[in-house]
């Protein structure tokens, strides 16, 4: 059966405009130009920036080729363990003595590569902080700092033989290395057991730096760094004695010896008293006059000086 004429000429103009369209956009395509070869090089320089930093750093491996004994010493230490898994600046050897590429190619120039010992202690201690300020926030404003005392002055990056925080040697032996006016006290008839091992130097001191003088660490309560064993005169109390929250335990006591009892800073209980009291306790009522006893002393009666929940007087 034939197709009507207006039905042949309808098919016959629709191929038609389906093939320009097909011509026009194959044209289209072949009038636009070719993306260049390099259109990812646009992308490349940072790429291979990161490639050359990268070759400027050897590994560890390649250390341990002359520095062997060191290596192997470093590899058991808490050091070794925190550069794994991290990008080439922060791995192993050089995370810290920096890209080791130049020092390799000039036959171990030392020059090309940072060695704490030839660095001045700002230096050094800012190499440290990159990845200890976190911790250590406050060492920059610290007296240890300010003296020159560097993070490699007490501690032994590659091996220790203290495990502990990686210290040269052990406290008190360490600070004491130092600290020589303050060695005595410590041998004083009445001390804290810092010789002996009981405390440590850092259990009152944060020697890494605080606001408080001398190093001490920083509480909420400044007392706090000695009611932390001396938690009987810790409180709170119902009836506080003033001395107690205005100058602290170290009005009465002294921290590190004494020869007097308690680590008091006067050898006798009166006197101390009368530091603040002179109106009261030279009082005969009080006993404290003269022909008293020198046996009678403030806290007979005043037995609760710390503080009381039950007199205000601190009367036990």
């Amino acid at each position: 059966m034939r197709m009507p004429a207006s039905f042949r000429a309808s098919r016959v103009l629709l191929f038609s405009t389906f093939f320009l369209l097909v011509v026009a956009d194959a044209s289209g395509q072949a009038s636009q130009p070719a993306p260049a070869k390099n259109a990812q090089s646009a992308s490349a320089p940072p790429a291979a920036a990161a490639s050359a930093e990268d070759s400027k750093y050897v590994g560890a491996d390649t250390c341990k080729t002359c520095h062997e004994e060191i290596y192997n010493a470093w590899q058991k230490t808490p050091h070794w363990k925190t550069t794994l898994n991290k990008e080439a600046s922060h791995q192993g050897c050089e995370g810290c003595h920096g890209p080791g590429a130049e020092h390799v190619a000039g036959g171990g120039d030392t020059s090309k590569i940072f060695n704490p010992a030839k660095h001045s202690a700002k230096e050094v201690d800012a190499k440290c902080l990159t990845c200890h300020a976190g911790t250590h926030p406050n060492f920059d404003r610290s007296p240890h700092a300010r003296a020159k005392v560097s993070c490699i002055s007490c501690h032994s990056v590659h091996q220790s033989k203290e495990e502990d925080n990686l210290l040269k040697v052990s406290q008190p032996t360490l600070c004491f290395q130092c600290h020589s006016d303050t060695k005595p006290a410590f041998n004083m008839p009445f001390h804290h057991k810092v010789n002996e091992g009981l405390i440590t130097c850092s259990d009152c001191h944060d020697v890494h730096g605080t606001f408080g003088a001398n190093n001490l660490k920083s509480t909420a309560d400044q007392n706090a760094i000695c009611t932390k064993c001396h938690t009987e005169t810790r409180g709170p109390f119902v009836y506080e004695h003033v001395a107690v929250k205005a100058e602290g335990c170290v009005g009465c006591h002294t921290p590190h010896g004494s020869q007097n009892p308690r680590l008091l800073s006067m050898p006798a209980i009166a006197p101390l008293c009368n530091q603040c009291h002179s109106g009261v306790a030279n009082n005969t009522v009080h006993g404290m006059g003269a022909g008293s006893s020198e046996t009678i002393t403030c806290t007979n009666c005043h037995t609760y000086i710390h503080g009381s929940n039950m007199n205000a007087a601190f009367l036990r």
